[in-house]
């Protein structure tokens, strides 16, 4: 019998076009995996079929799949237009090209290899998948956003992490910067390593925010960095294992963090090296936690 896999997908860019980014969640029995993507130049249509075809493409045998969009675009282009489109060699009535046709000749032999049932959902009226895929593609789009881009009032989040040994006493510290204030938090483990606790700022400073906030993210740490806007993605693909096979080390905070960042719009920027005020009072936050430890 064919496996049963629900999937929710979403995409769309800011302006329109402009920076684009996708999201797509596959549950089949009880796993779950999360994909998502971006691009510099898109458009909502094509970010919505990128994310469908990148879907399907994760699915290594033909499954019974109930697939959940709020495009009508998707829904209607996969279910009532695209075999007159092939018919006509991608031309449209009026003789002009299909707009996206390179996407739609991509999703149409994945769909083909699927039993599939499109189903629409309204946009933003509390479907709890269709929310998360919302965010992730929202997030996969301001990764790439540059940070002039971002609002302006958005708050800025700075990270710094300290540990007395490998493993040993070590702390974070956080600092948000919001509306012209600055809130401060901390905290300490007994036994840790420097790695884990840029993990843990991030989580405990990601928590300072309501849900749904759009925030930029500031850490001097290149692990916290390059695993999130580039490793994770691959760990994710092979359930949290390297490319070796081995567990991906601390794969429980990169999972808390990963769930976590569902619910943010996060842009991530690598600090490494900039004197700014918030991050060295993070920085002795997270000294004097540790020390305290």
């Amino acid at each position: 019998m064919a496996e049963k896999v629900i999937i929710y997908t979403d995409g769309g860019s800011d302006p329109n076009p402009g920076i684009g980014g996708w999201a797509a969640i596959l549950r089949f029995g009880a796993h779950e995996k999360a994909l998502t993507g971006n691009a510099p130049e898109a458009t909502n249509n094509r970010m919505e079929l990128q994310a469908a075809i990148s879907a399907l493409q994760a699915l290594k045998r033909p499954c019974d799949v109930e697939f959940h969009t709020d495009s009508e675009y998707l829904r209607r282009g996969i279910t009532e237009w695209i075999e007159k489109w092939a018919a006509k060699e991608w031309m449209r009535k009026d003789g002009r090209p299909v707009p996206n046709a390179d996407l739609w000749r991509a999703l149409w032999p994945l769909a083909r290899r699927h039993n599939i049932t499109w189903h629409w959902v309204r946009g933003h009226a509390g479907d709890p998948l269709n929310e998360r895929v919302d965010a992730l593609a929202r997030q996969a789009r301001l990764a790439i956003t540059p940070a002039q881009n971002l609002p302006p009032d958005a708050p800025r989040l700075y990270l710094r992490a300290s540990c007395k040994g490998n493993p040993g006493p070590g702390g974070w510290g956080a600092v948000l910067a919001q509306a012209g204030e600055l809130e401060q938090a901390s905290g300490a483990a007994v036994a840790t390593t420097n790695n884990r606790m840029e993990l843990t700022a991030a989580i405990g400073g990601l928590l300072l925010l309501p849900r749904g906030s759009v925030v930029l993210i500031s850490t001097t740490s290149d692990y916290l960095y390059q695993g999130i806007t580039q490793w994770i993605h691959g760990w994710r693909r092979r359930n949290w294992l390297k490319k070796d096979g081995k567990p991906v080390v601390n794969a429980d905070l990169w999972q808390a963090l990963d769930k976590l960042l569902e619910g943010y719009a996060v842009r991530w920027h690598n600090a490494k090296g900039e004197s700014l005020e918030e991050l060295e009072i993070a920085a002795r936050l997270a000294a004097e936690a540790a020390t305290a430890a």
